[in-house]
């Protein structure tokens, strides 16, 4: 009874590799199950062995251990499906020679063995970039390239609904970015509901400003600047991209962000998992009954013109804070408007996958970071 009952709950965790989250911590459930699957194939194969020393019951674990057994197992599957035409997409998207790396082009974009791989870490410096008259002052962790020279530098905003959460998040691919040779700054901004639109924006310019003011001595190339974010921290990041015409933001990266702000309030997400609709009016300051010209004014993509910096985007299918419909979206203006772009679409995936970098959406989307990077600060 006691093998039934953990397969019993293996299955039902193992269910969450292809169906939505309906709440919060089922949604935090389906990152670890879906990015650290190995873990679960590991207990499952465990449970199902020990068959082998019970009779009751026997038949209906083994039956459901299986099932469990190829659901953990399928976020790898569907990730060497999305890596076989993954350098082929890409190519054809920014162009020929953009999967190859100091001329190597044979680097798979996953690998199961890789899952175990450890990760190296950067050091990192605190450095306040702006003081505002209400006291406020901002820091940003200034992750300096590994490779001696002038570099290009990435500017990394963080996630957490405008509301929450702080540079500090995620460092891995701050320090795998940097061990590569990037220059990369996570900054922080002011939060809502205190501060609203357009404050944070206003903020990774007052960042952006930072990095050119200090280039010499920070070991920058003025040339060459790619904005990143995540969730909240991508619209943030977009809004700059696309509004602030500098020629020497040469990309943007789109980690899951919420791009149409006006479709987005209108179809909004689980209040089991999030009050989006709230989540947004606090940062934008009221309902789009009462500032629509604002809501339009915090979308990304009303933004999107002839003029607009390459882009990449990166969306799990399974995402329940984000629709990935904000992607596609996004995906078909920038089509429409001439834009090297590319979109990385992870069937499997949910919001905030990228937690672990080895496992099957870290991989992929990694690897296409990485690719776009050296794409466009060539």
């Amino acid at each position: 009874m006691v093998r039934l009952i953990i397969i019993i709950i293996l299955f039902l965790l193992s269910l969450l590799t292809i169906f939505k989250a309906f709440e919060y911590y089922m949604w935090l459930f389906s990152i670890v199950v879906t990015e650290f699957s190995w873990f679960f194939i590991i207990v499952t194969s465990i449970a199902l062995l020990s068959g082998f020393y019970v009779s009751k019951y026997q038949l209906a674990g083994t039956i459901l251990g299986l099932m469990a057994l190829v659901l953990f197992a399928s976020p790898i599957f569907r990730a060497y499906a999305v890596a076989a035409s993954l350098k082929q997409n890409f190519s054809a998207a920014l162009g020929p020679g953009s999967t190859i790396i100091n001329g190597d082009n044979n680097q798979p974009p996953f690998s199961f063995w890789k899952v175990f791989s450890d990760r190296k870490t950067a050091n990192s410096k605190q450095i306040n970039y702006v003081s505002y008259p209400d006291g406020t002052t901002l820091s940003m962790d200034y992750y300096p390239s590994q490779i001696v020279g002038n570099r290009s530098c990435v500017i990394v905003v963080h996630g957490g609904a405008w509301n929450k959460g702080n540079n500090k998040q995620l460092p891995e691919l701050n320090s795998y970015l940097a061990l590569r040779g990037y220059n990369v700054a996570a900054i922080n901004y002011r939060l809502a509901p205190k501060y609203q639109a357009p404050a944070p924006l206003e903020d990774l310019r007052a960042a952006f400003n930072y990095l050119k003011t200090h280039a010499s001595e920070l070991h920058i190339d003025t040339d060459n600047f790619v904005l990143l974010g995540r969730s909240a921290g991508a619209q943030i990041a977009l809004m700059a991209a696309y509004t602030m015409h500098e020629k020497n933001i040469k990309g943007v990266i789109d980690y899951y962000g919420p791009a149409d702000m006006v479709w987005g309030y209108s179809i909004p997400s689980s209040p089991l998992i999030m009050d989006s609709r709230q989540v947004m009016r606090d940062y934008i300051g009221g309902g789009y009954e009462q500032v629509p010209e604002k809501f339009a004014a915090s979308s990304p993509l009303e933004f999107i013109n002839h003029q607009s910096p390459p882009t990449l985007i990166i969306h799990g299918d399974n995402d329940v804070l984000v629709s990935p419909e904000h992607s596609r979206r996004m995906n078909e203006k920038l089509a429409k408007n001439g834009i090297k772009h590319f979109l990385l679409k992870l069937p499997w995936a949910t919001h905030g996958f990228d937690f672990n970098l080895n496992g099957p959406g870290g991989q992929l989307a990694t690897y296409t970071v990485e690719r776009f990077l050296n794409t466009v600060t060539k």
